[in-house]
């Protein structure tokens, strides 16, 4: 043939090489050999973009020059997991709904010593997978993260309500509440070894498992290393939303740091209610009023209040099991020190101080026929309001603890 002839023969024997090195580092299920990666995809109905994503794990692993597995955790109604097992990837059916689940069944799946995991849509481009394999792999990083919002985000591909409030004030309340030091705490794009997995333990099954990655690693003292990739345009129709998925983030970080979600509002609103009794007292005055007794009513009630969203910090700490147990000075001094003994103790001398001082009042209301000290009968009744809290809440924490 001439030289077209020639250029023809040379690119059919290059599809051929590539193809050979395709089949070389991309292992099957019954295959004997242990790869040296698993990359772990959760799917619901992507069979626009599962093909693409797994062409470009092929160009990765051969990159790497590494053998892997691509598991497909799938719960399509769609060929998604035709698809994908005709291009050679591993399907496995989680038995309950669930983005996070679907993670945590194919994780019982996966025989690499470093898994992967990212979308099926092609919003991550698993060509860049080298650059996060290799921080994990070389060992400077436990996890390896692929920060879109550090990256480059393409038009179309992530809501605006996304980029520049949702993503990130939860990667703050991330960073904040479990020193994660990351900037894209909810990136689906990771690598990890499998040592790290196993020191972690996974609970969630929606989209908050991202945090829940990132929450335990943090408080396992794991390092959490990123690296700057590019967010595509999805394919296919989206299958999250934004307002539950958001609000299940947000509680879950806040039900697993009780310490900010108790004891640190509780302080607070303690503080300012004693600060506002006091203050009662006092002979400052705003704009010519003093405070008098109703401020002294509302200072009461948020002592009261302070205390009880403490203490609940402190129930949680020891009944609840969360991922960072509180670290204010005051709640670890109540879970470390304190014994039904000692609290009841202090509960039982407030109380009766005062149920001693309204005794008194008493007195005087039954000799005078009068009550002349409003604000002492509502230090009093304060006084005997929370000796009660404090004597029943340590009963309660012991029965608990034990």
């Amino acid at each position: 043939m001439g030289r077209d002839g020639e250029i023809d023969g040379d690119t059919t024997s290059n599809e051929e090489s590539t193809a050979e090195e395709t089949n070389a580092v991309l292992l099957s299920a019954d295959s004997d050999q242990v790869p040296t990666i698993s990359i772990i995809i959760p799917t619901l109905n992507e069979e626009q973009g599962i093909g693409e994503c797994i062409t470009r794990i092929e160009r990765a692993l051969c990159e790497l020059e590494i053998t892997g597995e691509i598991i497909v955790s799938d719960s399509s109604t769609d060929r998604t997991p035709d698809i994908a097992r005709e291009r050679g990837a591993i399907i496995v059916e989680p038995d309950a709904p669930g983005y996070g689940y679907a993670y945590r069944y194919a994780f019982e799946h996966a025989r690499g010593a470093y898994i992967a995991i990212g979308d099926g849509d092609t919003t991550y481009d698993f060509e860049e997978l080298p650059r996060l394999y290799r921080l994990v792999e070389s060992g400077p990083a436990d996890m390896a993260v692929g920060s879109r919002l550090a990256g480059t985000i393409e038009p179309g591909a992530m809501p605006l309500l996304h980029r520049y409030i949702g993503n990130p004030l939860l990667t703050k309340f991330l960073n904040v509440f479990y020193g994660a030091g990351v900037s894209d705490a909810h990136s689906g794009m990771r690598v990890f070894s499998r040592s790290m997995l196993e020191q972690l333990e996974f609970s969630t099954d929606g989209m908050e498992f991202a945090s829940e990655m990132i929450m335990e690693a943090g408080e396992h003292g794991l390092r959490i290393d990123e690296r700057p990739i590019t967010y595509h345009p999805r394919t296919g129709d989206a299958t999250i939303d934004s307002f539950r998925d958001g609000w299940r983030h947000v509680r879950f970080m806040l039900v697993n740091a009780p310490g900010y979600l108790f004891s640190v509002p509780g302080l607070v609103m303690g503080a300012i209610g004693l600060f506002v009794m006091a203050l009662a007292y006092s002979p400052i005055t705003i704009f010519g009023q003093p405070f008098g007794i109703h401020s002294l009513v509302a200072g009461s009630l948020l002592t009261l209040i302070g205390y009880q969203v403490v203490s609940l910090g402190a129930f949680t700490a020891v009944a609840g099991d969360p991922i960072q147990t509180p670290n204010d000075p005051i709640t670890k001094w109540i879970v470390g020190h304190v014994r039904l003994e000692q609290g009841a103790s202090v509960g039982l001398v407030v109380f009766v101080a005062g149920v001693a001082y309204s005794s008194y009042l008493a007195y005087e209301w039954i000799t005078t026929s009068n009550l002349p000290f409003p604000m002492s009968s509502i230090v009093a009744l304060t006084a005997i309001v929370l000796g009660l809290q404090i004597i029943f809440g340590s009963f309660f924490l012991s029965a608990i603890a034990e």
